[in-house]
């Protein structure tokens, strides 16, 4: 782990709105008495995404206002199930998840019934069947936070990583002429 910061988070926080209302890196790290490339290195990733997330949120309202408004109504009924249905399977993984931990703890227990010395016998199978059902019902309760992380992988990586270049409302107009 590095030094502590010589700021509080309030102070980053306040450097990292004046970035982006326009000021330099340069004057900040003066008046802050940080380093330019202190302020980069905390700053410039997260600057840098907010800048393309709020260009994108830009290009959709442009977007949305080129629609007539009946699909205008629709796009938003749309975007409020997705939303919805996101929040929905959030749920079902974090109950499957806590299903999969309840059922892998009694599956954990049922393996100390096992006897080490006759792990064939009948009362140590009899336990070993109950381990494998209940390992088997643990996986089966976890698959939808597990299919849900692997379906986001991707998102997760492209977000922790800065965009090349941030699009510009140029690049969303395509050439045409802006209103």
């Amino acid at each position: 782990m590095g030094r502590p910061s010589k700021l509080t988070e309030k102070q980053w926080e306040e450097i990292g709105r004046r970035l982006l209302d326009g000021e330099t890196a340069r004057s900040l790290a003066r008046e802050f008495g940080v380093s330019e490339a202190a302020i980069r290195k905390r700053l410039g990733t997260q600057s840098a995404q907010i800048k393309h997330v709020a260009n994108q949120i830009v290009a959709t309202e442009i977007a949305l206002q080129a629609l007539p408004v009946s699909a205008q109504i629709s796009a938003h009924n749309l975007a409020n199930q997705l939303r919805s249905i996101s929040g929905h399977l959030a749920g079902a993984a974090n109950y499957g998840a806590a299903t999969a931990h309840r059922l892998s703890g009694i599956a954990h227990a049922k393996v100390q019934e096992i006897d080490d010395a006759k792990p064939l016998d009948a009362e140590s199978l009899e336990s070993l069947k109950g381990v494998a059902v209940l390992t088997r019902m643990a996986n089966d309760a976890a698959a939808t936070g597990l299919n849900l992380l692997a379906a986001n992988k991707e998102t997760v990586k492209s977000l922790e990583e800065p965009p090349e270049k941030p699009p510009s409302l140029d690049d969303f107009y395509g050439g045409l002429p802006k209103p």
